[in-house]
């Protein structure tokens, strides 16, 4: 670790940072936030079914593009898939975490992977259903 003395008072800010007080808005970055963590949790269900005994039902592009297709929906249903992705990770982290703890043990926790799998595919289904029906695919951004 370096010791050398840090002069608080010849720090200048990093290039195109302000600091600002309050809560941040993310914009085009929240919806970024959202697409990481759909795919996390698409991955985490994959390694479920897995244990579960069970194929992964394909990406299919509605599935795939939820994120960006409830951004432009915006309001309540944005708001609402958001708090989704929140709870259903809240599920499957620990989810995944026993599963994979008690195949670390030697036991192969099959019914409790199918059951973890059924409550994913139930709440990815009913955050599908916050996609307006005449959305078809999201806008570019240019």
């Amino acid at each position: 670790m370096d010791a050398t003395p840090f002069n608080h008072a010849d720090a200048r800010p990093l290039s195109g940072y302000q600091a600002r007080a309050g809560r941040a808005t993310f914009g085009q970055g929240s919806a970024s936030a959202l697409s990481m963590k759909w795919s996390a949790l698409h991955d985490a269900a994959t390694a479920v079914s897995a244990i579960a005994g069970t194929e992964p039902l394909p990406l299919t592009p509605e599935v795939r593009n939820f994120p960006a297709v409830i951004r432009d929906a915006g309001g309540w249903r944005r708001e609402l898939a958001e708090q989704g992705v929140e709870d259903l990770t809240a599920v499957m982290e620990p989810g995944l975490t026993a599963l994979l703890a008690a195949m670390a043990r030697g036991v192969v926790p099959s019914a409790a992977a199918a059951a973890l799998w059924q409550e994913f595919l139930a709440a990815r289904d009913a955050m599908l259903a916050l996609v307006p029906e005449s959305t078809l695919s999201p806008r570019r951004m240019t």
